[in-house]
């Protein structure tokens, strides 16, 4: 014989309902802060890649007496660019290719640069001068 308890076990659709809207809601508040922490990750492993080639710059500069140009770019720190007597590379630990921003895009080198010897910046996640946010350049 079923009891009435038996009978009224698990939980209705109105219940099921009430309990996937609260877990849509969490989701909507809680899915923007993670996404937030993954482009500040981004923007902090451009910043580090950054300096990372800014140190293997000056190691060129201190073996060849001066940066690359822009025509040499970031390949003068991984191939001997030619011409220079006291080349002494690679200079970058990273396999033969120059690393390319968290973004998927190369970074960008001139040499001279504007407001130095030489502009090293990433473009951001639209991979275009200017922006904000996740878009925004990135320099160290």
């Amino acid at each position: 014989m079923m009891s009435k308890k038996n009978l009224h076990a698990g939980f209705t659709l109105i219940e099921l309902l009430v309990v996937l809207m609260i877990i849509g809601l969490l989701a909507a508040l809680v899915g923007p802060s993670f996404i937030k922490k993954g482009e500040q990750g981004k923007i902090g492993a451009a910043k580090a890649q950054i300096q990372m080639l800014n140190t293997a710059l000056d190691m060129f500069k201190l073996d060849v007496g001066r940066y690359p140009n822009s025509q040499e770019g970031l390949a003068a720190l991984v191939e001997n660019p030619g011409g220079t007597q006291r080349w002494d590379g690679p200079y970058l630990r990273q396999g033969k290719d120059v690393p390319l921003d968290p973004w998927e895009h190369p970074f960008v080198y001139r040499s001279p640069g504007e407001k130095g010897a030489y502009d090293l910046l990433s473009y951001g996640a639209d991979g275009v001068a200017g922006g904000q946010g996740e878009n925004s350049d990135v320099s160290g």
